[in-house]
């Protein structure tokens, strides 16, 4: 019987799906059979063809994608997942340390990444810890907060701009809210990438500066509304007064 699997403050009922994509058998073995010896129930699939459809029945939890696949590589399985849903948590596991890589990984709608190879304990703390920023998401009440012309909810993950709605990602919402709760003020690059990158790497922070790019074309629509870099400090968003 498997165990409970606990994050947050809530017990789920059922165990957490786990839907493994990782083409080395020894690797995927080994990382199955560890997930389960923790309560996880886990479906592992070698290539990224069979992910998908793997996806689209399983209906996991989190996801965890090696970026070098045949058929279909992480990348192209994570904008395929992304196009039907926006949420769930994913991890890339990757031999590649290319700042290009990494932030393209992120990009996409990549929420972490291990570089193999990587401990089991390492694995499990970056399941827990999307686990439970996704659960939060959930349970927050839905609370607006204007920005210029825009109407920004953050436990929805939706920017509105009268009939428009615009559907962000899990770290595009955060990242707008600490904006927003800094509004006019500068934000530490620091905290941001502590509290939604778990470190100041500097692979972080070239994702960081990617994400204020998107944020940036998100607002754009509003001539009235900038987030402006704060050299060597942080980020500022400005929202103008309309005349």
């Amino acid at each position: 019987m498997g165990h409970k699997i606990e994050f947050g403050n809530m017990m789920q009922k059922q165990m957490v799906k786990v839907l493994l994509a990782e083409d080395e058998p020894f690797l995927g073995k080994i990382v199955k059979e560890n997930l389960e010896s923790r309560g996880f129930e886990v479906l592992w699939v070698q290539d990224g063809v069979k992910a998908y459809s793997a996806f689209r029945t399983f209906d996991p939890n989190i996801c965890i994608l090696d970026v070098m696949m045949p058929a279909k590589d992480g990348f192209a399985l994570t904008e395929d997942i992304r196009r039907i849903n926006g949420q769930v948590p994913i991890i890339f596991l990757t031999a590649k340390s290319l700042t290009e890589d990494v932030v393209k990984g992120f990009e996409l709608g990549g929420n972490d990444y291990l570089k193999k190879p990587f401990s089991m304990e390492e694995l499990i703390v970056r399941i827990n810890a999307l686990l439970n920023r996704a659960t939060q998401i959930e349970t927050a009440a839905p609370e607006l907060h204007p920005i210029g012309r825009y109407l920004f909810n953050d436990a929805l993950q939706q920017l509105m701009l009268g009939d428009e709605v615009t559907r962000l990602s899990y770290r595009e919402s955060a990242l707008l809210k600490m904006l927003v709760e800094h509004k006019n003020r500068v934000l530490d690059r620091r905290v941001v990438l502590e509290n939604l990158w778990g470190g100041d790497s500097f692979f972080h922070a070239r994702s960081m500066d990617v994400f204020v790019t998107k944020l940036r074309k998100r607002l754009g629509k509003d001539e009235y509304i900038k987030i402006v870099n704060v050299r060597g400090i942080g980020y500022k968003l400005i929202v103008e007064e309309h005349m």
